[in-house]
């Protein structure tokens, strides 16, 4: 398996920052951020307990392929 890397949190400090990757494998997207531990937030949604919730900020968006491809840029 090969990760590709899309891309990093612009705004991040040191380096430490949500990251978007593809599976080209398996043709799915593994998303690096924030562990969502707010109760209140968690309790409104269905997570089974083999997954978890992670959370990135809006701007990184740009960095999954179907949004370049939506906007008409070169993926």
């Amino acid at each position: 398996m090969t990760l590709r890397m899309l891309g990093k949190d612009p705004e991040s400090q040191f380096g430490q920052s949500p990251t978007v990757y593809l599976d080209d494998q398996t043709d799915t997207y593994l998303v690096q951020g924030w562990k969502v531990l707010d109760e209140e937030r968690l309790a409104q949604m269905d997570i089974p307990g083999h997954e978890t919730v992670v959370e990135i900020p809006r701007r990184m968006v740009q960095f999954f392929e179907e949004m370049k491809r939506d906007a008409g840029t070169e993926v």
